[in-house]
């Protein structure tokens, strides 16, 4: 075992059994527990949790890839945007109604604002968009186990499974909360501290955002070098109509994401809700202002690295990750084909996804840092994970079951089909980041693009129209969320890789099915059955501070 495997596995250890204590501290018995944790959660440890939960894989892992590799620079900057964007309109727009409204999770107040069929879409909506969420974690955690552990990638995800099954099964949105604030603190420790590092070793100032703007003008020069376009130029690899079309679906499929919305029912009041907004966008900040430096000086040493060298004499984490076939020849073929010819940055191809978890063996750092920022993927990847799954259990638990089938259920019958549910979720879950249909982040972006054109619509209508129709809300989901998907299958290489209807990416589609969504809805809601008066009273109501005459009979079932 290396010294980098070893650190990793004691990491992982450690973390893994934090995080366990953690749930078996916070275990539950009842399903307000369960699904929101009681709404006992302070709005800074909520904000910590949310900021967990999001920050997925995706933003851990991937999100300096994106910038540095897939998007070269500027254009990556659509993720920066669209992803921390969204919160802004989480706070403004949702976060404080849903919370007032006060139910368990998203179709749960869909259902209650329309009526059963939107419930039944919102249900299978969250599921699809949470299941191609999901993939992406799972995917990343396979990666780590992969190239840090040296198992293979199927294990790996069985071991994550595990778990996350451990702790979200016991301790349900309780305990994955509080193992949620754990992870946060794991993450961007692990994220920091590799970042600090090599910024003071490169640029001799220790604050990366700051060392980034001196090498800038060094890495706009390699890229000439290469023959590629200005890391910094603007609309040299995405044009401006998509840019703005991925950033708004990242955007608003931020503000519809099932599992981030479920968040602000934890929440202790309305004003805690908002406040939780304010907490996650600070500690997602941490991270986000840190991966463009992260992106800049990790792609700086890699086109040092490569220029001119020969396989006998590429640096030690080359050959690393060329073993585990995350760097091949530009062609996609195995990197001994290059044989003893010298090569340069454009003749190997690098995956996205080992950016950061590469950065600190690029940066000539020591094992147990390499280790601390495996431990933090896994942290990031598990917290979102648990997160996923959970909105997948009570939408089948709460919104299928308890709704629908057995409305006289008790409190252990509930949870027993939301554990159920949960484990089944886990194990589909597991095929999926087995299977990935993309690398992490691009799996995600999917998602976000799902849930833009299925729920953002509908939420803020819901609370700012109070005529919105459940036929409207229904049709409009539908149409919304079948139009995205079935482009999105389309244009995905792995199922055919059309080029799509003007260019529009997978990635972007999501802000066009949004609109459609908001047209159907508007459009069918003219033409069906108003809401009844108690209900439109009930969404004014909820719009006003400090009007909770018709929200507490609601929430007693009254209205």
């Amino acid at each position: 075992m290396s010294d980098i495997q070893l650190w990793t596995l004691i990491f992982a250890i450690i973390t893994f059994s934090v995080y366990i204590y953690i749930a078996y501290a916070s275990r539950v018995s009842d399903t307000s527990g369960f699904y929101v944790a009681g709404g006992g959660i302070p709005a800074p440890a909520n904000g910590a949790a949310i900021a967990a939960d999001w920050m997925s894989a995706a933003s851990f892992i991937s999100l300096a890839g994106i910038v540095g590799l897939a998007y070269n620079g500027y254009a990556g900057g659509v993720f920066l945007m669209g992803w921390t964007g969204g919160y802004v309109l989480l706070a403004l727009l949702l976060a404080p109604y849903l919370r007032k409204f006060g139910k368990y999770t998203l179709p749960d107040f869909v259902g209650d604002r329309y009526n059963e069929t939107a419930r039944f879409v919102a249900v299978l909506a969250a599921i699809v968009v949470s299941f191609v969420y999901v993939a992406g974690q799972m995917a990343g955690v396979g990666l780590v186990f992969t190239r840090f552990l040296n198992v293979n990638t199927t294990t790996g995800v069985i071991i994550g499974m595990a778990i996350v099954f451990f702790y979200a099964v016991l301790g349900g949105m309780k305990g994955i909360t509080w193992t949620q604030v754990a992870q946060y603190s794991v993450l961007i420790v692990a994220y920091l501290i590799p970042a600090v590092a090599v910024s003071a070793k490169v640029t001799g100032v220790p604050l990366p955002q700051i060392g980034f703007g001196k090498i800038l003008d060094e890495l706009n020069g390699l890229q000439a070098d290469f023959g590629l376009a200005e890391y910094s130029g603007a609309f040299t690899q995405i044009s401006m109509p998509n840019m703005v079309l991925i950033t708004a679906a990242l955007m608003f499929g931020t503000a519809g994401l099932p599992h981030v919305i479920v968040r602000f029912y934890t929440a202790k009041s309305v004003r805690a809700a908002r406040y939780s907004a304010l907490w996650a966008i600070f500690f997602i900040a941490l991270l986000y202002t840190t991966a463009p430096s992260v992106a800049a000086f990790t792609k700086l040493q890699i086109m040092k690295d490569l220029n001119g060298t020969t396989l006998a004499d590429a640096p030690g984490w080359f050959n690393t990750w060329s073993d585990v076939g995350l760097i091949t020849t530009a062609s996609g073929a195995p990197v001994s084909d290059l044989g003893s010819n010298a090569f340069g940055y454009t003749d190997v191809m690098i995956n996205n996804d080992i950016i950061v978890l590469a950065s600190p063996e690029i940066g000539g750092l020591p094992a147990p840092i390499v280790g601390l920022v495996a431990a933090g993927a896994l942290a990031a990847a598990l917290s979102t994970a648990s997160g996923l799954l959970l909105v997948i259990s009570s939408s089948v638990a709460n919104d299928v079951y308890y709704k629908k089938i057995n409305p006289q259920a008790s409190e252990s019958q509930q949870l027993m089909v939301g554990r159920i549910a949960m484990a089944c979720a886990i194990v589909v879950a597991g095929y999926l980041g087995i299977n990935p249909p993309g690398f992490v982040a691009q799996v995600v972006a999917l998602a976000f693009g799902l849930a833009a054109a299925s729920f953002f619509p509908i939420l803020v209508l819901g609370i700012f129209w109070k005529k919105t129709t459940a036929a409207g809300a229904a049709t409009g989901m539908i149409v919304g969320l079948s139009l995205t998907f079935a482009y999105m299958l389309w244009t995905l290489p792995i199922y055919g890789g059309s080029e799509g209807l003007f260019s529009i990416p997978p990635t972007g589609i999501g802000t066009i099915g949004m609109l459609i969504n908001f047209a159907v809805t508007i459009g069918v809601s003219q033409f069906t059955k108003k809401p009844s008066q108690e209900m439109q009273d009930l969404v004014e109501e909820i719009r006003y501070p400090g009007r909770t005459t018709l929200v507490a009979k609601h929430q007693a079932g009254e209205v």
